[in-house]
């Protein structure tokens, strides 16, 4: 829960880098959100409209984590574009949050996997 709390405490910082247990658990809590406000929706009879308005919200958050992972490997945040090809980009892009990071700093900062904040 803490790398979810990060996150969101970085609401809109797209520079620096983020470590692959920061995306990844991000992305666990959040699809764990998704589908409990889905479940309760249904249960309630009611449309997506939680849900909806869960995702606008942390989309924002979701884009920067996603960047600040490219910047962890190496890559500028730009590659997040190639998402919008349809299949191959998903694939290209889950590639890249599946890769380890860059030895030592890059031009994006400090390796966070060296700063203690495990």
């Amino acid at each position: 829960m803490q790398w979810y709390l990060k996150v969101i405490k970085n609401y809109a910082e797209f520079g620096g880098r983020a470590r692959r247990t920061e995306y990844w658990m991000f992305t666990l809590v959040n699809a764990v959100i998704v589908f409990l406000l889905s479940m309760l929706e249904s249960i309630a009879g009611i449309m997506g409209i939680v849900t909806f308005l869960y995702s606008l919200a942390v989309l924002i958050p979701s884009l920067a984590v996603v960047v600040r992972r490219l910047h962890d490997s190496g890559r500028t945040g730009w590659w997040i574009l190639v998402s919008l090809i349809p299949i191959v980009g998903g694939i290209v892009i889950l590639v890249f949050m599946c890769l380890d990071s860059e030895q030592g700093d890059n031009e994006y900062g400090p390796n966070p996997k060296f700063e203690g904040e495990w």
